[in-house]
């Protein structure tokens, strides 16, 4: 049996991984499913001070005071940025990485420098209503959750902190040592910012690619299909 950490993606929180959780746990597995700091049920710590390096050491510290070894973590979306710091710190930690939708980091960037200029614009608006250091959620009918789910995930999805598309990933190159990787790609939805990702992994014999027919919140729409990926990267 293994035992799994799964990061949830910008705006939302642990609560998006519930169904598979409930599928791997059911076959035996260990799950982590940690809300990071500011969002889901730890959104009243909301603050200008919570960055992407809050995320890691979120993610970090649960690898160390749960005593964690051998860990498949994967990470959604934002997640994939968290997983990578979070792997690059303690790497002896982690058997595998699965980047779920997400974006795959070099060092250096930030999660802005993903977006197109034209798309920060949009991206951006709101953030006055929210004193200027949380983005607003998207919803779910963006990321073409299906629609029975969209009701839930609108619900429950808070803002972000600021910060955290902000502040550039440091890396020291231990997370590459990690060489079971996993790419999977949510093909049911579109414009996708993880298209080229995608495109780029398939011809990368270092990975494992899978795509899958849903939305981005895969762990929504897909989460029976999303839990044997998980499995089939032990």
């Amino acid at each position: 049996m293994a035992t799994f950490v799964l990061v949830h993606g910008a705006w939302h929180g642990g609560w998006c991984w519930r169904r598979v959780a409930d599928r791997l746990r059911a076959g035996g597995h260990t799950v982590f499913t940690p809300t990071l700091s500011g969002v889901g049920e730890r959104s009243h710590q909301l603050s200008g001070s919570i960055n992407l390096s809050t995320h890691i050491t979120d993610v970090v510290n649960v690898l160390k005071w749960e005593g964690l070894t051998d860990v498949v973590l994967c990470g959604h979306s934002y997640g994939g940025m968290v997983i990578t710091g979070a792997a690059d710190a303690a790497a002896e930690r982690v058997r595998s990485l699965v980047y779920l939708d997400a974006f795959l980091p070099q060092d250096g960037e930030r999660v802005l420098d993903f977006f197109p200029p034209e798309a920060l614009g949009g991206l951006m608006a709101g953030t006055g209503s929210l004193g200027g250091y949380a983005l607003p959620p998207v919803s779910a009918e963006r990321f073409q959750v299906n629609a029975a789910g969209r009701e839930w995930v609108d619900r429950l999805c808070t803002p972000q902190p600021l910060a955290t598309f902000l502040e550039a990933i440091s890396l020291t190159g231990a997370h590459e040592r990690i060489t079971e990787r996993t790419y999977i790609y949510a093909e049911g939805w579109a414009p996708s910012g993880f298209t080229p990702i995608y495109e780029r992994l398939k011809a990368d014999p270092g990975w494992t690619v899978h795509s899958v027919p849903c939305g981005h919140d895969v762990m929504v729409d897909m989460p029976e299909e999303l839990a044997r990926l998980l499995v089939a990267a032990i």
